[in-house]
């Protein structure tokens, strides 16, 4: 094969194959600003003088109606059980891709972060549950329990290459696996009540995901029709809609319909027609309609390759990220502190549990199980990953942000616990912030003065 079409070639694998799954990390740390922007401009919303117009704005009820049969819900209850479904939807998608191919697809390099998601989980949970046992805030356990993979990422970034990219790779993956359990969380114990007729439903709407998959169908319109009836029968079930996301996503092909290698014979052989007299063909694809036929056979070609998992993945995270994650920060993060007083908030066991539960529980519960991991001989760290930089990811995966607030809303209806459940969430993941990059600065300007020391006495 001829340079031109190996290099040809090469870029095409790498644009439509490799960088969708590399660039989903960097899109994830960049919605971190508009996150963050979202979130202020809610408080401060929420405690000026058109508080009541932010609160009626949210409590809008829009209608879907098909003759009979009618969804009555308010904006922001769309928002969290229905667009939110999106997100979970991306998540679900980005845990099979792991799972099939990246830092969960085998056992070794899956238990680390996954024992670490488990500790991150388990004692942010007790510790809430012991200042809160006893008290009608009790159900509010899973609310620190999360780790907000953007936020995360976003504080991360902010070393750029001083940090290894095992401990990168670590936080994604940890984050990942704490996602699925938040998933679980939601879908066991947020749920009130059974309607096993609308389940029964369900099942059959998987069944028909599971068909299609089967068959090797790569028709993305299809998957949405059949998700979209498992998003109305779980919506009816009781079980919160927003897991429908995450069942469809576990059928969504991820195989092409043709494997890399046959993608990269199709490519040279349309190459072959691009011949040109001249030394530059120019802008010969408005005249030979030779080239333009090649062209589109180049993108069919790209097409066919590419996974309906990437694919998706690929298209809808840039809109997950950055339209509906601050959308839904916006009509969540709106703490009113009207009433409250610091007294109130350090008598308050909700806000006390939900700080420390994030603040100190996450970084114990990730530093502690990973140390038992690696020590029992299941795990190992990443390359040049040291337990410094494990306490400071742990620290850093105390950013709940999103799914706390998630979970905030299934656990409390009272305005006045949600307000003390967000103040707890902001509390703790900006504490966990800060913790996290000092840490890590720290840890950062004395190693390189340890190597900077080596390298002087070796010469």
């Amino acid at each position: 094969m001829p340079k031109s079409y190996k290099s040809l070639t090469s870029a095409l694998v790498a644009d439509y194959i490799v960088r969708p799954a590399e660039s989903f990390f960097k899109k994830e740390a960049s919605s971190s600003v508009l996150l963050l922007l979202a979130s202020f401009m809610a408080v401060a919303w929420a405690n000026s003088a058109l508080a009541p117009f932010y609160h009626d704005l949210l409590h809008t009820h829009f209608t879907l109606e098909l003759g009979e049969y009618q969804i009555s819900k308010s904006l922001v209850h769309w928002i969290n059980d229905g667009l939110m479904t999106y997100f979970i939807f991306i998540v679900g998608l980005e845990i099979k891709r792991e799972i099939l191919v990246g830092e969960l697809s085998t056992p070794r390099s899956a238990l680390l972060p996954v024992v670490a998601a488990l500790g991150g989980m388990l004692v942010p949970g007790a510790i809430y549950f012991a200042l809160n046992r006893g008290t009608p805030y009790a159900g509010g356990w899973g609310i620190p329990m999360a780790t907000d993979i953007a936020f995360a990422l976003g504080a991360i970034a902010v070393f750029g290459r001083k940090l290894p990219l095992g401990l990168r790779v670590f936080l994604s993956a940890f984050a990942i696996a704490d996602d699925l359990g938040a998933v679980v969380i939601i879908a066991v114990f947020y749920t009130k009540g059974i309607v096993w007729s609308y389940l029964i439903i369900c099942l059959f709407f998987v069944a028909g995901l599971a068909l299609a998959n089967l068959l090797w169908i790569r028709w993305t319109l299809l998957y949405a029709l059949l998700g979209l009836g498992i998003w109305v029968a779980v919506l009816g079930s009781g079980v919160h809609p927003t897991v429908a996301g995450f069942v469809v996503a576990m059928f969504i092909p991820a195989r092409g319909k043709y494997d890399t290698d046959r993608f990269v014979n199709k490519v040279k052989e349309i190459m072959d027609e691009f011949q040109c007299e001249e030394q530059s063909c120019g802008y010969s694809i408005l005249l030979d309609r030779g080239h333009l036929n090649a062209v589109h056979a180049l993108e069919v070609a790209c097409h066919e390759v590419e996974t309906p998992l990437q694919r998706l993945e690929h298209s809808l995270h840039p809109w997950v990220a950055f339209v509906l994650l601050p959308l839904f920060a916006f009509a969540n993060a709106g703490l009113s502190l009207e009433g409250m007083s610091l007294t109130s908030i350090v008598h308050q066991p909700l806000t006390l549990g939900v700080t420390l539960g994030l603040f100190l529980g996450k970084p114990i519960g990730i530093a502690l199980f990973s140390f038992l991991a690696v020590k029992t001989g299941i795990a190992m760290l990443p390359a040049e990953v040291r337990w410094s930089h494990i306490i400071g990811a742990g620290m850093l995966g105390g950013i709940g942000f999103t799914m706390s607030l998630f979970v905030s809303g299934l656990s409390f209806v009272s305005p006045e616990l949600l307000n003390y459940a967000k103040l707890g969430i902001l509390l703790g993941s900006i504490l966990s912030a800060i913790a996290g990059i000092a840490f890590l600065a720290w840890y950062c300007a004395r190693l390189g003065k340890r190597k900077e020391k080596a390298s002087v006495q070796a010469h």
